[in-house]
């Protein structure tokens, strides 16, 4: 996404220069496609009953919240950390709101249970197939319950690294990499090192629907196109690959 323009260059010369409130309005409605933009990719995961408004206000305090402390003597575009402020803004709204329902909760609950034993029992990770035997669920359920809860606890990039500076956040590290501590760029580079291993694992067409959907930013719908297959299809191929990572992790973990 790009926003430029001569006029919107000169509202920022405003905001920058004496906190103008109206160039301020300006600027924030010059980037709500943004906004948009992300309550869209977000809400793809989360269940019917959540509100794009709601998800919308809490994006627009992120957008906010970015334009008050972003500093223009950094190396770093406005829309790139605006993301981070708007999705972490996003996630926090919905951790404090507690968007799965109870429901969810407890079958997530059950099919932590049933992998647990069955992998306990086959020596192995177990199939989506033989954890819904096991609950007696479908298997679109159980994929799409692995889909919420891991979800539910994706870390909010606002959230705090737990620093002795209590503003620290992650988005902050993130941002701006000079200030982060050696080990905290090691740790983040054999994370995602790791991550890459772990998608290697996946079959070519899983490998293609997470490099489209989180690299090329396309939606369910456009990957879909692309492969020849429906939405549903790659929503739950999605789901699929989203299922053999957390327990790649978890196994990764013990």
């Amino acid at each position: 996404m790009h926003y430029g323009g001569a006029e919107l260059k000169k509202y920022w010369n405003s905001w920058l220069d004496n906190q103008s409130t109206d160039a301020a309005d300006r600027i924030l409605e010059a980037y709500m496609p943004l906004v948009d933009y992300h309550v869209q990719r977000i809400k793809i995961h989360l269940p019917k009953s959540i509100r794009a408004d709601d998800l919308r206000s809490h994006g627009m305090i992120g957008l906010y919240d970015a334009l008050e402390k972003f500093d223009s003597s950094r190396d770093l575009k406005f829309d790139t950390y605006a993301s981070f402020r708007i999705r972490g803004a996003i996630m926090d709204g919905l951790r404090q709101e507690d968007w799965l329902p109870r429901s969810v909760r407890d079958r997530a609950k059950k099919v932590d249970q049933a992998v647990e034993k069955l992998e306990q029992r086959l020596g192995r990770n177990a199939s989506p197939e033989e954890v819904a035997e096991e609950t007696g669920l479908k298997t679109s359920d159980v994929l799409q319950t692995m889909n919420d809860s891991f979800f539910s606890h994706l870390l909010s990039i606002d959230e705090s690294t737990g620093s002795e500076d209590g503003e620290e956040t992650y988005a902050s590290v993130i941002a701006d990499q000079k200030s982060a501590a050696p080990e905290d760029s090691l740790l983040f580079e054999a994370s995602r090192q790791e991550l890459a291993e772990r998608i290697k694992q996946l079959n070519e067409k899983e490998q293609l629907v997470i490099a489209l959907f989180y690299q090329e930013e396309m939606t369910l719908t456009e990957i879909g196109e692309i492969m020849g297959l429906s939405t549903s299809r790659i929503s739950q191929i999605h789901s699929k690959c989203i299922y053999k990572l957390k327990h790649f992790y978890a196994d990764a973990q013990d």
